[in-house]
């Protein structure tokens, strides 16, 4: 069983010590237990971020609103996200294991309730925000207990685990969303997780012990605020993102430059936000008063594994939205179908991460890097030939071959860059990888439907119709991301796996 360090200035999480049982690493039964109703949590909250996007098109009838304004109920999640999840890093080190528990699995419940009784949009709007702050909270939560409680030597194949949540879950949403709304409403997809999501809340208040003693530093409100600026400003900017007007004439373009204008505003707003808050994270983690301790940063195994998973994460979300629009729009395929052409690549991230995470534990980073970064820049290429007369098997045996690739990829950048920090960072480690993907997710999304609809538009102004320009489109946005992914065949080669540490003893930078 994990042992408690009861050193003054330690954080809750960051104050336990992994077992070693006789030379062999071991995993006490209590925090087995702990990580895997974690991970249970973990799925269940991601699983609904992405369910929203197949059912707008039942929420603009029912509810009798726009498709912009529907779009709002994706949009305000992941802004919530966004501001949330910088914070976490501060909230774990102060509040117990527990207590952050029940109030991530509390407010996701609460928040799935509502949205499951939401009488109308602007109800349905507050329960995502509410849900999106649950979902922000638990994974870094998730992560900064696995490398806790975790022995070094076994932290990968935990880690692998770690993976089936972040890529199965949000990639299998749009596949149980259809399920569901081909049978039922939409308020159906809250109410099949909300008896999950209450179940996960009630067994883990009474399992779930605490892990160590709280800090008792007091909040930054300036960091906050800025924070809130910041990376919200940043995440609402990239997501209006190509989201210029339709329709013709005068209202078009009032529209498109309505959207320019805030899109600038956003971004100027979050940049400038992000710089300031940098600035007061390095004063204050002088006295270790950040809210987001940046030192991590020192780390040059982080830092780079970190940059490996932007781009990873810009790869993975841009493509699960354009491929379904693809087929879709293209080769006029329905949403459930849809979903089913791309759950064999989910379902092999999934199946593949405990496999990737015992060899990360045997022979490191190269191995599972290298291959992974090639069969993602590869398979983001063999997309830009995609036409109006690809076969749809073809789209799905591609979809699954790059899953793959991202699944050797995710694993060890998860795990690898946590190890490379010291135990009193992990917290804080765990609040920015979940930022990253957070932000990087928005960005690869944006950027690929921004490029997607601007090369439509042009294809139909230059008289293609209307199935020739969206396949001209999808083109245009996965060549963008196949020459974003070019980098990655550098920094496989440049991240390594830290050397396992003693009991106690600080990671070398």
């Amino acid at each position: 069983m994990a042992a408690i360090d009861t050193t003054p200035g330690t954080g809750s999480i960051a104050a336990v010590k992994p077992a070693v049982a006789s030379g062999v690493a071991t995993l006490g039964r209590e925090e087995g237990r702990v990580i895997w109703l974690l991970l249970a949590a973990a799925f269940v909250a991601i699983l609904n971020e992405t369910t929203m996007g197949v059912a707008i098109p039942h929420l603009i009838d029912d509810l009798g609103i726009t498709a912009l304004a529907a779009q709002w109920l994706t949009t305000a999640f992941m802004l919530t996200m966004a501001v949330v999840i910088p914070i976490t890093g501060f909230l774990l080190r102060r509040f117990t294991t527990r207590t952050m528990f029940v109030a991530a699995m509390g407010l996701f419940s609460t928040g799935t309730l509502i949205a499951f009784l939401a009488p109308g949009f602007p109800v349905l709007l507050i329960a995502r925000v509410v849900q999106a702050s649950g979902t922000a909270i638990m994974m870094p939560l998730l992560m900064t207990t696995l490398m806790t409680v975790v022995p070094a030597a076994i932290r990968g194949r935990m880690m692998g685990r770690v993976s089936i949540v972040i890529s199965l879950a949000p990639a299998i949403g749009p596949t149980v969303a259809g399920a569901i709304l081909n049978s039922f409403e939409w308020r159906w997809i809250f109410g099949m997780v909300l008896p999950i999501a209450i179940v996960a809340l009630v067994v883990g208040a009474r399992w779930i012990h605490n892990l160590g003693e709280p800090t008792r530093a007091p909040i930054d409100v300036l960091s906050v605020i800025l924070s809130a600026l910041g990376f919200g400003g940043l995440v609402f900017g990239l997501s209006q993102l190509g989201g210029g007007g339709h329709g013709t004439g005068a209202e078009a373009a009032a529209a498109s430059a309505t959207s320019t204008a805030t899109l600038v505003i956003a971004l100027v707003v979050g940049v400038v936000a992000l710089g300031l808050f940098g600035w007061r994270q390095v004063r204050l983690q002088r006295n270790d008063d950040a809210l987001l301790d940046l030192r991590v940063f020192r780390s040059a195994n982080f830092s780079l594994s970190i940059g490996q998973m932007v781009i990873m994460s810009m790869a993975f979300f841009g493509a699960i939205t354009v491929v379904p629009l693809y087929l879709q729009r293209v080769l006029e395929v329905d949403p459930l179908q849809t979903g089913l052409v791309v759950l064999p690549g989910a379902l092999a991230m999934g199946l593949l991460g405990p496999v990737i995470g015992r060899i990360y534990d045997r022979r490191g980073t190269t191995v599972l890097l290298v291959p992974g970064a090639v069969i993602t820049t590869a398979m983001l290429w063999f997309y830009t030939t995609f036409s109006t007369e690809t076969p749809v098997l073809l789209v799905a045996a591609a979809q699954t071959v790059l899953s793959i690739g991202l699944a050797l990829s995710f694993t060890p950048l998860f795990t690898a860059s946590l190890a490379s920090l010291q135990p009193k960072f992990y917290s804080y480690g765990s609040a920015i990888v979940g930022t990253a993907q957070q932000v990087a997710g928005a960005a690869g999304i944006a950027l690929m439907f921004g490029v997607m609809s601007a090369a439509t538009a042009a294809a139909s102004a230059n008289g293609a119709g209307d199935v020739a320009s969206e396949a001209a489109g999808t083109q245009a946005a996965f060549l963008v991301a196949a020459f974003l992914s070019l980098p990655l065949l550098v920094g496989a080669f440049l991240i390594r796996k830290p050397v396992d540490q003693p009991m106690g003893a600080p990671v070398a930078h």
